[in-house]
């Protein structure tokens, strides 16, 4: 068994769509990246990579490389559950946190749990989602950030 931990944040703009755990949130404003700016499935991809030992998201799809503009952060997610498969692992579960003010993240949480589940090709009951605010401190607090951070266990094939 091995268990690994993501984290990712990004900066709240306007002008920009809102992803979160593969699913678009109708919001004011969206995350900034060289990607969709999806910060859940940007920390599951990492929680997954680290538990593998295989360095972080920025080292296998780094924000400098243009083929990796605007990539949905689902077809990351996908490219790292094939590291997975190669690395005779598979999802024992996965369970992340959301911090935000705003928006309200309850409505919107089934879909991602199933959003997620279809990416890493498990059950729903594998995959957890869940979601705070940070009682306006600093930047989330504020408003002006999302974040995530997400644990995976992974199970020897």
């Amino acid at each position: 068994m091995r268990i690994g931990i993501g984290y990712d944040i990004h900066r709240l703009v306007e002008e920009r769509k809102l992803f979160l755990g593969g699913v678009e949130i109708p919001y004011v404003k969206g995350l900034i990246s060289h990607t969709d700016g999806d910060v859940v499935l940007h920390a599951i991809a990492d929680a997954i990579l680290g538990a593998l030992a295989l360095g972080d998201i920025g080292q296998h799809f780094p924000d400098t490389d243009p083929d990796y503009k605007n990539m949905p952060s689902g077809d990351i997610l996908q490219r790292v559950t094939r590291i997975l498969e190669k690395n005779n692992f598979v999802i024992g579960n996965i369970d992340t946190a959301i911090i935000a003010e705003e928006p309200k993240i309850y409505p919107f949480r089934d879909k991602m749990v199933e959003r997620i589940a279809n990416i890493l090709g498990v059950e729903r009951s594998k995959i957890n989602v869940k979601a705070t605010t940070n009682e306006g401190v600093g930047s989330i607090g504020k408003g002006d950030a999302i974040a995530a951070y997400a644990v995976a266990v992974l199970v020897e094939k």
